[in-house]
């Protein structure tokens, strides 16, 4: 059995602080002042970025030779769902880390959008039990997924993706997962936002439960992968290939070599999507280049 070897945000923050509405718009997802980087064939290339640590500019820094973007989808992770023993209710979290990513949308965000790089924020459980899978009623799931929506349309983001890991079900009186909970939480975020991006990490309860009373969600998804780094895993759920990433590599941790082949892999069997893990402010363009040259037939270069 593999562990999934990211370091975890714990640290719980006020849920949704105001700010200052942002000079782009509640609803920006991209500037005015650049163009995107040229269109480039081949799978979606994701990066998660631990904001604890790391800068979600490290994305940018990347392109191909001819000036696209290394990366697609950039992830900040990772907020947190939380629970009130008051209110007996579910509620997003923010640490400091992602809290100043978000107030700094402007600085943090906005320049990878202007690039054509879409910003999504990950949920990750708090060890509170509240957690994806064991919303008690349409009603309870149906308002996290309005704070959730609410949050991308404040802070201008891309969407949203859920990783149903450290929940701790069951503390705090919290109840064990249902099967309806999850179905509940996706209908609902997918109603709310249309044309946004929600995507699966795909471990933990609700990953399993996506289906209930004859809705399957699993069609609402635009992405699911592999959470598990340095191997080869193709989710479990009705998607096409174009939106499943089998292969999942941690940046600096897993081989050149292995990433190579995993990126081979992921075009010889015809996947639309390549994970990659903890992108840090290191020059890391030989590890990109490992992934990129199966991908997209190129090298990929870093400007600091």
């Amino acid at each position: 059995m593999f562990t999934p070897l990211r370091s975890r945000v714990r640290t719980a923050a006020l849920a949704l602080a105001a700010v200052a509405a942002l000079a782009f718009g509640a609803t920006a997802t991209t500037g005015a002042a650049a163009a995107p980087a040229p269109a480039k064939q081949g799978p979606t290339s994701v990066a998660y970025v631990e904001v604890n640590n790391n800068s979600m500019l490290n994305v940018g820094k990347y392109t191909l030779a001819d000036g696209g973007n290394a990366f697609d989808v950039a992830v900040i992770f990772a907020a947190n769902i939380n629970y009130d023993t008051g209110t007996k209710a579910a509620y997003l979290s923010f640490n400091e880390n992602v809290q100043r990513v978000l107030d700094n949308a402007a600085t943090e965000i906005r320049p990878l959008q202007q690039k054509g790089i879409k910003v999504v924020l990950s949920v990750l459980g708090n060890h509170q039990g509240a957690g994806f899978a064991n919303f008690p009623s349409e009603q309870a799931a149906s308002a996290f997924a309005t704070q959730l929506s609410d949050t991308v349309a404040e802070y201008g983001l891309d969407g949203v993706d859920f990783d149903d890991e450290y929940a701790g079900y069951g503390t705090n009186g919290t109840g064990q997962p249902n099967d309806s909970s999850f179905v509940h939480l996706v209908t609902a975020l997918r109603a709310n936002m249309p044309d946004k991006i929600i995507s699966l990490y795909n471990i933990g309860p609700a990953a399993s439960r996506l289906s209930y009373g004859g809705v399957d969600v699993s069609s609402k998804f635009d992405y699911a992968w592999n959470p598990y780094y340095g191997t080869w895993q193709v989710p479990g759920m009705a998607l096409p290939k174009s939106k499943l990433s089998p292969a999942a590599v941690e940046i600096g941790r897993t081989s050149q070599s292995t990433a190579a082949d995993l990126a081979r892999r992921t075009v010889s069997e015809g996947y639309g999507v390549y994970l990659t893990y903890n992108l840090d402010g290191a020059d890391r363009s030989a590890d990109v280049s490992a992934f990129t040259r199966e991908l997209y037939g190129s090298d990929a270069r870093y400007t600091p």
